[in-house]
């Protein structure tokens, strides 16, 4: 697991260290680097074209180094492992080798490259795609239909358990369905629990598409190690949050699902209070983004002063959005 992250001279992030846990949820105002602490890990790996120019934070001196560290935990050892892109551009990978612990720096390339970020698009998931031995889901959704083709036919019993979730998330239909519109394509349908009317997928909602996504990666037999959600809560209904919330934690703690998968580590980021509230009793999994005239830094919700004594109160949201927590927008 990673357990966190320092960011020297990364775009928004001067110097900042970003805690994390199997399950975290970010918080904070427009700019105060969410979505960017999400990209460490291509730059760690060094899969980016990006030259120094495109990384370096806009105040920082043009000699600074763009540098991203990582703190791994691995079988109760802890390692520092990261990046450092210098004034020249050229790329330097401090990953150490393996040693008489047993830390393997491949299997840490292995688990970072595993990683995805997702920010779904309604019009990637309905699209019909071409069917292949091993598809995985794009990180805007797309190739949703191969996916749950191949979870039918490799994993049955998975695939109905899923069927099974989407009828109590979404109790107006009861089953997905296929059809091949054209040689080698494939697409979903959802049928219709009152009358068994099927509609395909370019007729349904929005929410009900990116609820689908959700519901496919959590029941992969072998999902990414690493997941990351921008706004896992857009275009979703609050009522439904509570199962995204439980799709993610599907995901970041299997063995509370009688799963006997590897834990994935599950990062999202929100600025919705309805989500935040669902977390009220989970403080530790909060981390608080602050943006101010000094920069940006995280805190865990845990580590705030007084904490029982603000939110016995009032939901958590309300408690945030009020700026009591920090992590909104500055005011005049």
């Amino acid at each position: 697991m990673i357990k966190s992250i320092r960011f020297r001279n990364f775009r928004a992030l001067r110097d900042v260290t970003l805690p994390l846990g199997r399950f975290t949820l970010l918080v904070g105002p427009n700019g105060s680097g969410k979505s960017t602490a999400m990209q460490a890990f291509q730059f760690v790996l060094g899969e980016t074209p990006k030259g120094l120019h495109d990384w370096i934070s806009l105040e920082a001196d043009q000699a600074s180094e763009v540098s991203v560290h990582l703190t791994w935990v691995e079988d109760g050892d802890e390692y520092v492992t990261g990046a450092v892109l210098r004034k020249s551009s050229s790329y330097i990978d401090h990953s150490p080798e393996a040693d008489s612990s047993g830390f393997s720096a491949g299997r840490l390339r292995d688990f970072l490259r595993s990683f995805r970020i997702f920010s779904f698009d309604a019009d990637a998931i309905a699209a019909s795609v071409e069917t292949s031995p091993s598809p995985q889901l794009g990180e805007d959704g797309s190739n949703l239909a191969a996916v749950l083709d191949a979870l039918r036919d490799s994993h049955p019993e998975r695939f109905e358990a899923l069927n099974t979730e989407l009828n109590r998330w979404l109790p107006e239909f009861d089953r997905i369905l296929f059809e091949t519109p054209s040689k080698g394509k494939k697409t979903f349908l959802v049928r219709t629990s009152v009358g068994h009317h099927r509609l395909r997928a370019r007729d349904l909602s929005q929410g009900v598409l990116f609820a689908l996504a959700f519901l496919a990666l959590a029941y992969l037999p072998e999902p990414p190690s690493i997941v990351c959600f921008e706004e896992p809560d857009r275009g979703i209904h609050p009522r439904l949050l509570i199962d995204i919330k439980d799709a993610m934690y599907r995901l970041a703690f299997p063995e509370n699902y009688g799963e006997e998968r590897a834990p994935v580590q599950v990062i999202a980021t929100t600025h919705s209070p309805y989500l935040l509230d669902l977390y009220k009793e989970h403080p530790e999994q909060i981390v608080i983004a602050h943006k101010n005239l000094n920069g940006v830094h995280f805190e865990r919700l845990s580590e705030k002063p007084h904490l029982k004594e603000i939110l016995a109160s009032a939901p958590l949201g309300d408690v945030w959005f009020s700026g009591i927590l920090g992590g909104v927008p500055a005011t005049p």
